[in-house]
């Protein structure tokens, strides 16, 4: 029996640039301090090295997977961290050789020889991380975890196993594929996100559900909102010029807003023509990718690969679609997409490390496509089907980023799939699902099986596409 997925499992707050290079080396390192507090030992540990394999080696430096493997090993929070104390505390991490492990201990560490990059790949999963702590200068404690995706982070013998089973059990509605989704649909007569929500409140309370759902829009519009006034050249070597801020000047003008949400009204003022629609949704997705690319703040949705999709079309719908929709429509979106992404992870997986990108924008396209046939007056089925019409084009999508940063084609890539998401929802709206051919289950399904036939080259390793095509010194 699979696990419950929660809402907030598949949408998260984080810090850039990867869900599976960033978030969950940083939350892996977080488990390992966990580990050690456990064990009674973190205050005898006089040593930590770790080792990077696979995916997590080939790219970790443009993702800054070393990076945050020491903030995470210094006791931070990705979710709270001040964005501005990043570079301080690796600043000084660096200068001082030292790392003051869990903000409990301090012991040496020098950033260049104890993390470990080995290109070798460990047969679970493509992104594995071996931690080993020096206990009193004569044992060791080691530790293997495997960022799957998303920011999710097991270990082989997935030891919580159990525990999943157990609050799954609590879901009145356990789901795994898209079938089971509809026939719940079906029999209780209610929307996908119901659906959800029901689920949802057998864990949590409708207050919590409210406040987490509305602290992920929020952070989803301030990404948005920094995008779009900030310029400059993204960090990484590759010189990417930062194009959200030309873009939202040329589509804002002379508005005057001090706020997000102000600015949100404002935007709903502005000329809706078919090509301000196109950039103002290109704009938003472009300028979420560049916060992330920036190591800042950004929701993983489901991966931060893949951030500017969700909230690019949800705010099209809010600015040009209907412009008394508020927070009842913006958790009802949220929970939708979140549900389509939940089928993917459990059917296929939402790791470019082991599907390439159709498993990131693939996934991230196809969530808010159904998210956004719902809020358009979509039947479950029609929303099932707005959701197969955009993972169905994205099938086969490599991940081959230059430089082995989440920059070219990655920033690009978030407005296609937001594109492809209003354009899929659309389709869905206009057919009768009686006349549909291809089931999501089937394309989820698919997806996997490509999947696994894909070269490893063009799953997130820079050993082949674009990413050699294009080198360095091409920028």
């Amino acid at each position: 029996m699979e696990e419950c997925i929660s809402v907030f499992d598949m949408l998260k707050i984080g810090v850039g640039p990867s869900s599976s290079h960033t978030l969950g080396p940083w939350r892996a390192a977080e488990r390992f301090l966990r580990e050690l507090r456990d064990e009674n030992i973190i205050h005898n540990v006089t040593k930590v090295k770790v080792d990077l394999y696979g995916s997590l080696s080939l790219t970790g430096k443009g993702h800054a997977t070393d990076l945050a493997i020491m903030l995470g090993l210094s006791g931070e929070d990705p979710e709270y961290i001040p964005i501005s104390n990043i570079d301080k505390i690796i600043k000084s991490i660096k200068d001082k050789n030292e790392i003051n492990l869990g903000n409990e201990n301090q012991i040496p560490f020098h950033f260049s020889e104890d993390i470990v990059f080995n290109k070798n790949f460990l047969p679970f999963h493509a992104n594995a991380l071996t931690f080993t702590a020096h206990i009193n200068h004569d044992k060791e404690y080691i530790s293997t975890f495997y960022s799957i995706g998303g920011g999710f982070v097991v270990k082989e013998e997935r030891i919580n196993a159990k525990k999943k089973i157990a609050i799954k059990c609590a879901f009145p509605f356990p789901i795994n594929k898209a079938t089971e989704l509809l026939d719940y649909c079906t029999k209780e007569n209610k929307k996908i996100s119901e659906i959800v929500y029901e689920n949802e409140k057998s864990m949590r309370s409708e207050e919590i559900i409210h406040q987490e759902l509305i602290r992920i829009w929020n952070t989803m519009l301030e990404s948005m909102y920094i995008g779009c006034h900030s310029e400059g050249i993204l960090p990484g070597g590759l010189h990417v010029r930062r194009r959200a801020f030309d873009m939202h000047q040329n589509l804002i003008g002379l508005a005057n807003y001090d706020s997000p949400q102000t600015w949100l009204e404002e935007i709903r003022k502005t000329e809706v023509k078919f090509r301000q629609i196109l950039k103002w949704v290109s704009c938003f997705a472009l300028a979420v990718n560049e916060v992330n690319a920036a190591l800042g703040r950004v929701v993983t949705a489901p991966t931060n690969g893949s951030a500017g999709v969700i909230p690019a079309v949800l705010m099209y719908y809010l600015v040009i679609e209907n412009h008394n929709a508020g927070e009842k429509e913006i958790k009802q979106f949220l929970m939708a997409a979140s549900e389509i992404g939940s089928i993917f992870k459990k059917g296929s997986t939402i790791s470019a490390a082991m599907g390439g990108c159709q498993a990131e924008i693939g996934v991230s396209s196809s969530m808010a496509a159904a998210a956004l046939c719902e809020l358009m007056g979509g039947t479950p089925e029609q929303v099932l089907m707005a959701a197969e019409i955009a993972m169905e084009h994205h099938l086969g999508l490599t991940c081959d980023p230059v430089g082995g940063l989440v920059q070219i084609p990655c920033i690009e890539r978030n407005t296609m799939g937001a594109l492809k998401a209003i354009n899929a929802a659309e389709l869905a709206l206009e057919t009768d699902p009686k006349n549909a051919k291809v089931p999501l289950d089937k394309v989820v399904d698919t997806m996997w099986q490509t999947a696994k036939d894909m070269n490893n080259k063009y799953k997130e390793t820079s050993e082949g596409g674009l990413a050699i095509a294009v080198n360095m010194a091409d920028c």
